[in-house]
């Protein structure tokens, strides 16, 4: 947390505060994005995970600091991706709960570059919206 961050604020022209700041990641990444924005609301406003799961309110011990803190919930899959079933239900559920959450399926792609493309296209104009 503090090597990156502080790398990136120290390299680029950024606002280095939470609400100026989002994370995001694919595969993998997408799942660290998860755990990560979980455990550090107080860092990141804006979370995109790209085939890399989903986050379940049941996920969020605090509900009303998320929803303060966490700006966006940004969720994407490949349309032939099995992922995408399971997760826009919690999509679904964190909108329902008060949270903008946004899922998106990028059609005929798979667990592939395509797929993670189309996700950053979608996903960047959202940011900093707030």
């Amino acid at each position: 947390m503090e090597e990156l961050i502080g790398f990136v604020d120290t390299n680029f022209r950024t606002l280095a505060n939470q609400p100026n700041r989002a994370l995001a990641g694919l595969s993998m990444g997408g799942m660290q994005t998860r755990a990560i924005g979980l455990k550090h609301t107080d860092k990141f406003s804006q979370l995109g995970i790209f085939s890399g799961g989903s986050i379940a309110p049941t996920e969020i011990a605090d509900m009303a600091a998320f929803k303060k803190r966490v700006k966006l919930v940004f969720v994407s899959y490949g349309s032939k991706e099995g992922g995408a079933t399971t997760a826009k239900p919690n999509v679904d559920a964190l909108a329902e709960a008060g949270v903008k959450s946004v899922f998106y399926v990028s059609p005929e792609t798979a667990h592939e570059w395509q797929s993670w493309r189309r996700s950053l296209y979608q996903f960047a104009p959202l940011l900093f919206q707030d």
